[in-house]
């Protein structure tokens, strides 16, 4: 039996793969290629089975992962020292998904 430690594990590099190749292993805001990562849209504490979906993550550099992170949960678009910044609704729009794809496919995590 794999115990829930395995799973999160698991599911998060399989997460980090995923994102990675949608996106074409670059910040889908500035196309940097270096230090990215996948980030949860919405965070995977609110997120069955912590969210490690494709349709909840996002590739981005540390620039831009520091500005999700700081705006994480808002709906208000935002500029910021790296240019606009855009709500969870928008993150989701750019990955072609939803809040409810994700939620929904974090439940089914296998």
């Amino acid at each position: 039996m794999t115990s829930t430690k395995q799973n999160h594990k698991r599911w998060r590099k399989e997460f980090n793969e995923a994102c990675f190749e949608r996106d074409n292993h670059k910040c889908v805001f500035c196309n940097e290629t270096e230090d990215i990562a996948a980030h949860h849209i919405t965070d995977r504490h609110d997120m069955p089975n912590g969210g490690y979906v494709m349709s909840n993550g996002i590739t981005l550099c540390p620039e831009h992962h520091k500005v999700c992170e700081a705006n994480m949960g808002r709906e208000v678009s935002w500029k910021t020292e790296y240019g606009d910044f855009f709500t969870q609704t928008e993150l989701y729009i750019k990955i072609n998904s939803t809040f409810a794809t994700a939620y929904n496919d974090s439940l089914n995590l296998k």
